[in-house]
């Protein structure tokens, strides 16, 4: 579809009363993917639109159309050998920019928030017409893609997580690829001491902001279902790994009770003194703190090469892993966190093709609350995740990722099995009970699938709340995207 085909089927919808659903590239995997809110709907499938309508390669800022892909935006970044980073996530190189984006999500490179490296939209409202910043409308095209916030009233963060208009186009600016990249791995031997360490990672962000990205902490659940194969055969009565299994599980595959990853940006200079910094700031709480470059994970690699037997091969899964991860934080996307959604039924996958979780029928919804970064918080969620998911035959596989010094975003994948109805229900059912859960302790998701949005956001109903009242100005027929988040 070309861009300026979208305002004459906007239209043509309006008049004819049909309600549409955008979608960019339908790989919103664990969400909704390509599924609408509601039933009665027209897909309008935007895949097909994949300029890259204009690139500044002085400053680094990419206008696309939502069919572009972080792998298309990385193929063109290499072929013209312009020196930026894509803004990758784990979802696969196959997934489209401005829906992450539009979605508010997460990355790992630099600009980890994708939506606050937005500067500039092109929409169609409801009635067809076409939305433009003022200030490309009044200054041009070049002032717009330079300056997020424009003049006059900000608009541009409506059509994020909403239904206000159809994006055709999005400028995002790039992070320039630095001298240096290095990742952190460190561990935490005991469960115990996890509190201090959440306060020693405020520590390290709010020292060195701009030069440490994103740090993950991952429980040994979660790190296992990433590393080793799921263990089918050794479930207890209830169906679930027993904790021996999960000690064995870590001590054969060297995790430990919590695992933390992170990245480093900068000079070489810059980067080998935030190096000191971080190994001081972890001492007496985080054991095994190794910092890695691409040549290093390659001679891990060579090492493995030369142990025989099984330590080896684990040894070359470690440096396979650890070389793709080199991959996605040097801006470069790949599939190395896909292989998650098909732990419980790896055999979903066809070895040599790309994975695409949906048509493959992986069992999959993310609950993904926002947690203060205080120790007893964290904490208290924790506990919170364990006992819920246990309560429904879930494994806890729980991810903190920081999104600034002050607040997590957690993430927790909810895998079951979708050909079975009861391990479906049981799935979401589990998704249910963890909102409500953590609602009660003060945390709530920023991000919501399709089949929880109504009945999570009941305030969205509401006529007399401002985004109700916008909706109901710019689409007051209800045609765009019917239930999401309004």
């Amino acid at each position: 579809m070309d861009a300026g085909v979208v305002p004459d089927v906007v239209r043509v919808a309006h008049d004819c009363g049909v309600p549409l659903y955008p979608i960019s590239t339908g790989r919103n995997w664990g969400y909704g993917s390509a599924l609408p809110v509601r039933d009665d709907c027209m897909i309008v499938d935007l895949s097909g639109m994949r300029r890259i309508v204009h690139f500044d390669a002085e400053m680094g800022v990419v206008t696309l159309e939502p069919g572009v892909t972080q792998g298309m935006l990385a193929d063109f970044l290499t072929q013209r050998g312009h020196p930026f980073l894509v803004p990758v996530t784990g979802a696969g190189p196959t997934c489209s920019l401005l829906g992450n984006a539009l979605e508010r999500g997460y990355g790992v490179t630099p600009h980890a928030d994708h939506f606050s490296a937005v500067t500039d939209i092109e929409a169609v409202l409801a009635d067809g017409t076409v939305y433009r910043t003022t200030l490309r409308e009044v200054a041009g095209e070049e002032l717009a893609r330079l300056f997020k916030w424009g003049i006059g009233p900000y608009a541009t963060g409506l059509f994020t997580q909403s239904g206000f208009g159809i994006v055709t186009r999005m400028s995002i600016v790039l992070a320039p690829r630095p001298e240096s990249v290095k990742v952190c791995l460190f561990s935490l031997r005991d469960d115990s001491l996890l509190e201090p360490a959440v306060a020693r990672i405020r520590s390290i962000l709010g020292n060195l902001p701009g030069t440490v990205g994103a740090i993950n902490l991952m429980n040994r659940h979660r790190v296992l279902s990433m590393s080793a194969p799921f263990p089918r055969d050794r479930l207890g009565t209830d169906g679930l790994i027993p904790e021996a299994v999960i000690e064995e599980m870590g001590k054969q595959y060297q995790v430990q009770a919590w695992t933390g990853f992170t990245t480093l940006y900068g000079t070489k200079r810059v980067v080998a003194a935030a190096q000191k910094d971080i190994r001081q700031a972890l001492a007496g709480v985080a054991s095994r703190v190794l910092f890695l470059n691409s040549a290093s994970a390659r001679t891990l690699a060579r090492i493995a090469g030369a142990i025989p037997g099984t330590p080896g091969r684990r040894l070359a899964s470690t440096a396979g892993t650890l070389t793709k991860s080199l991959e996605l934080v040097n801006g470069h996307p790949n599939e190395t966190a896909l292989p998650l959604a098909y732990w419980r039924h790896p055999e979903l996958h066809e070895p040599g093709r790309s994975r695409h979780p949906a048509q493959d029928g992986c069992g999959l919804l993310w609950y993904a609350p926002l947690v203060p970064m205080r120790p007893a918080d964290a904490r208290t969620y924790v506990e919170m995740v364990r006992r819920t998911t246990k309560q429904h035959g879930i494994e806890p596989l729980i991810t903190f990722t920081t999104l600034n010094d002050r607040l997590f975003d957690s993430t927790v994948p909810l895998l079951f099995d979708r050909t079975d109805p009861r391990a479906s229900a049981s799935g979401l059912a589990c998704y249910h009970a963890l909102v409500q859960a953590g609602h009660s302790q003060g945390w709530f998701p920023y991000r919501i699938g399709i089949d929880a949005l109504e009945k999570l956001l009941p305030v969205s109903t509401d006529p007399s709340s401002l985004p109700a009242r916008l909706k109901k100005g710019l689409d007051p027929e209800g045609i765009l995207s019917p239930g999401r988040y309004l």
